[in-house]
């Protein structure tokens, strides 16, 4: 099980190195799946399983797929369409591909071998307990982030779309 860790954590931190040197968005999007993988697999191997299933669901899922959204809307014109067609050259998926298959063995590995480590102090915390504290303590935080959100959405929106004739942007 401490292979599998360090083997999950060299690909996390190799796919975060990735995100941040990659110089078009859509490379950098796939080595932040991978990376968010990565990091919900580090959570199911410490014994937090609904934790690794909010990390794919809400961030390797959600988000991402909003983050796609948002550079599809923005609108590239010609160069674009060229940055598109590089999109599905097999060498840019080579990367993320080897790490996402890294981890799927790790994943294997671990399923298989059936060794979570949890301690016998630490209280496994379920989906009750997290929505008792998100909607009930936090509920201004929560209310506060959804206002903050849609701003975003909406210049989003704003930026991607064509003028049309005789209208003011």
């Amino acid at each position: 099980m401490i292979i599998s860790f360090y083997i999950i954590a060299a690909v996390a931190i190799v796919a975060t190195i990735m995100v941040i040197t990659r110089f078009n968005a859509i490379h950098a999007l796939l080595y932040l799946i991978v990376s968010l993988l990565a990091v919900s697999m580090i959570f199911f191997l410490f014994g937090a399983p609904f934790a690794a299933a909010l990390e794919v669901i809400i961030y390797a899922g959600a988000v991402m797929v909003l983050f796609v959204f948002v550079i599809m809307m923005l609108d590239m014109g010609r160069e674009g369409l060229q940055l598109e067609q590089a999109w599905f050259n097999p060498k840019m998926w080579m990367g993320p591909m080897v790490l996402a298959l890294i981890l799927v063995v790790a994943l294997l590995d671990i399923v298989l071998d059936g060794s979570t480590t949890r301690t016998s102090n630490v209280m496994l915390i379920g989906p009750q307990q997290v929505s008792e504290k998100l909607f009930h303590l936090y509920v201004i935080g929560v209310e506060l982030a959804s206002f903050l959100l849609l701003p975003g959405l909406i210049s989003a929106y704003h930026l991607g779309r064509k003028a049309r004739s005789g209208e003011v942007s």
